[in-house]
């Protein structure tokens, strides 16, 4: 039973990553069709609030057992904490744009040796000697991912900028997601940071859809999006029914609930293992839907930056830990 239950998990982590791999490749995309940052981000956030919603309702009258409630207190701090949700998909979606999907999704991964340095100054203990070498292949692995040897290679710094942006804001996810208020039911607990990710999304789409602010742009304000004035740049509501419905399903819903009932079961260390899936998903959907050329040096770094995520990852014996200074 219990190997059973290890394979459920193992599966539905997997395929939970694998779906936030196709992410990039929808919103690069949805660009090719002249949809823009603002109304991809707003699209997935609002559906995805939308169908948590909806699910939450369920889960509410289907139970058997009245459903934690969260405190006015969990509240502000899930919300709060929510804000990194939305800042890693905006600026994952920002650094898109200027970069091909294959390397963004690498400097996304660096999430996990700037995890190492967030634990040792928050434990204030240096990391074991298995996790600096990790650290080591990741950021080796990167070089070679990124191609950084090819003296013809030109990456757009401000591409390269906002991925690793993204990087620092899903470390910050990471650890307020198994920290805060986790008695609270999954959709409970998403709705809430999800609202607070949209404030973001939400004040990034006033500022790129409309410009700063003014006194005499109100009253444009007031006639929406529609009117395309010398201030307002009119918002593709189509963005809703096409791609929106997508990222919304495999950005804030799915994944989400594979995660919830795949980690209980496959265990931490063996879940990030598998989640780490979403790199090489997320390569070759670039590779086979966008025509993005990854050439063999870059899948090596990739292999090693996978190594590094199974090295970091293997149950270690209880040693001794020093403290920082």
């Amino acid at each position: 039973m219990q190997k059973k239950n290890i394979l459920k998990g193992v599966v539905f982590v997997g395929i939970g990553a694998s779906i936030y791999g196709m992410l990039a490749t929808f919103v690069k995309l949805a660009y090719q069709e002249g949809y823009t940052t603002s109304e991809v981000t707003t699209s997935q956030f609002i559906l995805g609030l939308v169908g948590l919603l909806i699910l939450n309702f369920i889960q509410t009258i289907t139970s058997k057992k009245t459903l934690p409630s969260p405190t006015s207190k969990e509240v502000r701090n899930l919300m709060l904490a929510g804000t990194s949700l939305g800042c890693t998909s905006l600026f994952y979606y920002i650094a898109v744009q200027y970069i091909n999907v294959s390397i963004a999704i690498v400097l996304l991964m660096q999430s996990v040796w700037f995890s190492v340095v967030v634990e040792s100054v928050l434990t204030k203990k240096w990391p074991n000697t298995r996790k600096v070498v990790s650290v080591i292949i990741v950021l080796a692995g990167t070089a070679l991912a990124t191609n950084l040897m090819n003296e013809n290679l030109d990456l757009d710094w401000k591409g390269i900028f906002w991925g690793l942006m993204a990087a620092a804001s899903y470390t910050l996810t990471m650890f307020t997601s198994n920290t805060l208020a986790t008695h609270l039911p999954v959709f409970r607990k998403s709705i809430i940071m999800l609202c607070g990710g949209f404030l973001v999304i939400f004040g990034f789409l006033l500022f790129a859809q409309i410009g700063p602010l003014h006194f005499e742009n109100l009253k444009s304000l007031y006639l929406n999006f529609t009117e395309n004035t010398e201030h307002i740049h009119p918002f593709n509501y189509s963005i809703l029914w096409t791609y929106g419905l997508v990222l919304s399903l495999f950005g804030t819903i799915i994944p989400p609930i594979l995660f919830n009932i795949g980690f209980p079961n496959a265990g931490l260390g063996l879940g990030s293992i598998v989640s780490s899936l979403e790199l090489p998903v997320s390569v070759t959907m670039a590779f086979v839907l966008l025509g993005e050329k990854v050439i063999l040096i870059q899948w090596i770094g990739i292999a090693l930056i996978l190594f590094a995520i199974v090295l970091m990852n293997i149950p270690k014996k209880e040693g001794k830990t020093e403290k920082i200074a």
